[in-house]
């Protein structure tokens, strides 16, 4: 069986360029995959919510195949790539005639689709999910909002793969540290990739300036660059403060070394896309604790293996408690890390991941396609 893959690759500064890349090698050691593969007895099509996947997007509903949804909401990834009549029409393919106005709204309004909640509660999946063979997603959140939009569409949960890296040893980890300013019970807290309203940046500070108001010794790593100007300019004066790092894009290596050095992971996301983070599971897989926005999208994570708050008015209250906490208590930090450790050795390791994916190829290489759907 041959298997045609069909993915953004390094050097895309992506997650999903990441990702497909370590999938890519531990497919082959299953059988022949090849990339933008014409013919091939079944396509592997990587689906995400920006325009480095438009023609990846229309392949797969040219010719179905496999689809892996990264984003379970393609709101913002038809947005960029349709005109107002074309992107009216689409979304009440999706919702029915009974949506126009809204759909006439959303566009007229769509410079506020990044934070607006509205534009993630219209994800906007049929066409891609009734056209595929199957839906590949990582949590039941995303699987859940596929079978919204196409209760016959076969979806398969597969857990986000971890790949274990080469970190530094705890020597060259310390003096790192030490290279950075941290005292020896400093929590150092990183935030990692694109940073944009989603994310939650806002939050994240106050709960912080709440923390530092307690005297406790806490210090802010920010790796990556804004996605919102307009985001990055409203925090201008809390970004400043020298208690706070920024750093822009890290290549591999460095990624690795600010990860080892950081104590606490912090993952927030609201509104979401149903996303699983590769970041928070790097994290986790490192043995680091992770904070999350509580959801379905965590659900598989034991309650133990990690921290969860709610995006509530209480958000900021109990954030700002985790971090005190884990400051004053670094060995409840490492407990969580251990768990989450271990959790993610379990369930996502490279080569699990990757037989799941070549038995989900044998399941469906030959099942006939569902009825081609055109734009």
């Amino acid at each position: 069986m041959t298997v045609g893959y069909f993915a953004p690759l390094p050097p895309a500064k992506t997650g999903v360029a990441d990702y497909a890349e370590a999938l890519l090698h531990a497919l082959r050691k299953h059988g022949e995959v090849n990339v933008n593969a014409r013919n091939a007895d079944v396509a592997l099509y990587h689906i995400g919510n920006n325009q480095l996947h438009s023609a990846i997007y229309d392949r797969a509903l040219a010719h179905p195949g496999i689809a892996v949804l990264h984003d379970a909401v393609l709101q913002h990834f038809l947005l960029g790539r349709l005109t107002e009549e074309q992107y009216v029409d689409e979304f009440i393919f999706n919702y029915g005639e009974w949506t126009r106005s809204l759909a006439e709204d959303l566009w007229k309004h769509r410079a506020r689709s990044a934070a607006d909640p509205r534009y993630f509660a219209w994800p906007m999946l049929k066409r891609l999910a009734a056209a595929a063979r199957a839906i590949v997603v990582h949590n039941p959140a995303a699987a859940a909002i596929v079978r919204q939009h196409a209760p016959d569409a076969r979806v398969i949960e597969i857990p986000h793969l971890f790949v274990a890296p080469e970190t530094p040893s705890e020597p060259d980890t310390l003096r790192f540290r030490d290279q950075l300013g941290l005292g020896p019970r400093t929590l150092f807290i990183g935030l990692f990739g694109h940073q944009r309203e989603s994310k939650r940046l806002p939050v994240v500070l106050r709960a912080l300036e709440r923390v530092w108001r307690s005297r406790a010794d806490a210090r802010l790593l920010i790796a990556g660059s804004f996605a919102s100007s307009d985001l990055e300019r409203s925090l201008a004066g809390q970004l400043s403060d020298p208690r706070i790092l920024r750093l822009g894009y890290l290549p591999e290596r460095d990624f690795w070394r600010y990860a080892a050095a950081v104590d606490l992971c912090i993952n927030l996301r609201y509104p979401t896309a149903a996303e699983t983070s590769g970041i928070a599971i790097r994290l986790m897989g490192i043995g680091k604790p992770v904070i999350f926005s509580n959801g379905a999208e965590i659900a598989r994570i034991p309650e133990n293996a990690c921290l969860r708050v709610e995006t509530s008015p209480a958000e900021e209250e109990l954030l700002a408690h985790y971090i005190a906490w884990l400051a004053h208590c670094p060995e409840a930090a490492e407990e969580i890390g251990r768990r989450a450790a271990a959790h993610i050795a379990a369930h996502h390791a490279l080569e699990t991941v990757a037989e799941q994916y070549w038995e989900t190829f044998f399941t469906h290489a030959k099942t006939p396609s569902s009825p081609r759907i055109s734009l």
